[in-house]
């Protein structure tokens, strides 16, 4: 039920890829490919090995959902996957998501504090798990409402394993799209899970400098909204 029995990556485009240079890829992940392969040979071919067939030291320094699109970055030499690993590892970087949730959230903004935990009995699905559960924070803005959906921007602060996904349901506005966490009417709201990784900024591992990278999701975005922050 919870596998990948059915997985068929886009081969269009191979890589999209938003800018490079000799130590770092940042790339935009479509939905329904994985960032680094699964155990079976049919999840073999993912983002990373693509990378990889042009760079073999490439490696992952964080991950995206199968089905969450989005901004990626992809250490292409050793000492790059260090210095960008020690920033997600300290929690420097900063992530903002894009999502459609449904129903009416009443909140203009919020923060979500709740331990998630392996569910055993479902794997890999997570749930929320008040005794072995690791401590996770998801910071939320509702953009827009309507009739019967919002659109929010998301902060993971810490970055669990389906966070995004799981905290949503938890508020009682699952994502559309999402075939694990959502019921089967919002989940066929949308013809995929309606989650992307549209800002992204860490500190150059080459210079040091901060950087910032920004991507539109490929859902339609509410009318009139800016999903930007200065």
């Amino acid at each position: 039920m919870f596998g990948h029995d059915d997985y068929n990556p886009p081969a269009e485009p191979f890589l999209d890829i938003l800018y490079e240079d000799p130590a770092i890829m940042v790339l935009n992940k479509p939905s329904g490919i994985l960032t680094v392969p699964g155990k079976e040979e049919h999840l073999h071919d993912c983002i990373l090995t693509r990378v990889q067939k042009k760079y073999p030291l490439a490696a992952a320094a964080h991950r995206l959902d199968m089905s969450t699109s989005g901004l990626l970055v992809v250490p292409k030499t050793r000492i790059a996957a260090g210095v960008l690993g020690r920033q997600f590892q300290d929690r420097t970087v900063e992530k903002r998501y894009f999502a459609w949730v449904a129903g009416v959230v009443t909140r203009d903004e919020g923060e979500i504090d709740l331990p998630i935990a392996l569910d055993d009995d479902n794997k890999p699905l997570q749930k929320i798990d008040f005794v072995r559960g690791r401590r996770a924070v998801t910071q939320f803005r509702c953009l827009w409402r309507g009739s019967d959906r919002s659109f929010m921007r998301l902060h993971p602060v810490t970055g669990r394993s389906h966070q995004l996904r799981l905290h949503m349901k938890e508020l009682g506005h699952p994502i559309l799209g999402d075939k694990w966490y959502a019921t089967p009417e919002i989940r066929d709201m949308a013809d995929h899970l309606n989650l992307h990784a549209g800002e992204l900024s860490f500190n150059d591992p080459t210079t040091g400098k901060r950087v910032c990278f920004r991507v539109d999701p490929p859902f339609d975005l509410p009318p009139g909204v800016t999903i930007y922050q200065d």
